[in-house]
């Protein structure tokens, strides 16, 4: 499964959240951009359990994410 997450973080956070993000299994890119969301991150993984995982368990749990929106690609 392909999708695109887009972070919404707690300011002066942005760099940590993007390290961190950058470190978990089945995400393959993560950028800090200006504008909101502030950090979009580009993830694969074998199926949605495992993407529910690393949304839900991982990324929203980090300090300084107040919000997360996920896009699965369809094609």
């Amino acid at each position: 499964m392909r999708a695109y997450v887009l972070i919404n973080v707690r300011p002066g956070k942005v760099r940590d959240v993007v390290n961190a993000v950058s470190e978990m299994n089945g995400v393959r890119h993560a950028d800090a951009c200006w504008g909101l969301p502030d950090v979009f991150a580009y993830v694969e993984t074998p199926d949605e359990r495992k993407l529910n995982q690393l949304v839900m368990d991982n990324i929203q749990k980090l300090e300084g994410v107040e919000r997360t929106e996920t896009h699965i690609a369809v094609e």
